[in-house]
């Protein structure tokens, strides 16, 4: 190898001291992202034990629970991460071939759909207030009757009680709803402010054919909080919706 080619493998700015090459480099990074994202399924596979058991335990609760949710917002919102998850690995696809315009687009677009997703749970969440649905200030907005199911009423400001539903029970629910969302929506700030740094340092050229370990890794990681709303939304969303017209 020349002189100046050994120099280009060698010598990249972006070349950490302690790795040989980049090829080396950018194996260690994604390495220490699956490793990470291994501790993050840990993490979240503690709230989703916590929800089978409970819902097992408080099957109508859950179910009234559930019901009460925007099922039109959460689709909308899955739609809106499927997309940002195209967009993301297109993103991925134009720095590896050398296309920064497409690069920073594709960014943008990603950064935007999770703004979006980031907006639409805003509402969701200011519905629940409305509806007086906070954990711990759980006041449903109709009498609480275990014993009659109010299938026939369309208020969408009422729990449309199911079975042996208690207050507690549905309460409940609300603790694991907005932990779960809650946590997930944390993941998807922190991936906003990623994004926002990926596409400042595109628009400046950092990345490239050469040097898109840092794209990649951030990929990864945005497709995995991806991954945890695919499976949230039918557990939360979709659970009840069976006893509707029961």
């Amino acid at each position: 190898m020349s002189h100046a080619a050994t120099h280009e493998v060698h010598g990249h700015p972006a070349l950490q001291h302690h790795f040989e090459n980049m090829e080396q480099q950018r194996e260690a990074g994604t390495l220490g992202m699956w490793v990470f994202l291994v501790t993050e399924i840990m993490f979240f596979g503690g709230m989703f034990l916590a929800y089978t058991l409970y819902r097992s335990s408080y099957t109508d609760a859950f179910a009234t629970a559930s019901n009460h949710l925007d099922i039109t917002l959460g689709a909308v919102n899955t739609g809106v991460l499927i997309l940002s998850s195209f967009t993301m690995a297109m993103s991925v696809y134009f720095t590896q071939i050398g296309k920064s315009r497409p690069q920073v687009i594709c960014l943008i677009l990603t950064l935007a759909l999770g703004l979006t997703f980031l907006g639409i749970k805003a509402v969701e969440y200011k519905a629940k207030y409305d509806d007086k649905l906070i954990p711990g200030h759980l006041i449903p907005s109709q009498p609480f009757d275990p014993t009659v199911a109010h299938h026939g009423d369309t208020d969408p400001h009422k729990l449309h009680i199911v079975g042996n539903a208690t207050v507690k029970q549905v309460e409940l629910f609300y603790w694991i709803y907005f932990a779960m969302t809650g946590m997930h929506a944390l993941h998807m700030v922190i991936g906003a402010g990623l994004l926002t740094f990926l596409i400042i340092f595109s628009i400046k050229g950092r990345f490239g054919p050469e040097y898109h370990s840092p794209v990649e890794v951030i990929g990864l990681y945005w497709h995995f909080v991806d991954i945890v709303w695919i499976f949230l939304f039918p557990l939360l969303y979709l659970l009840g919706r069976h006893f509707e017209h029961g």
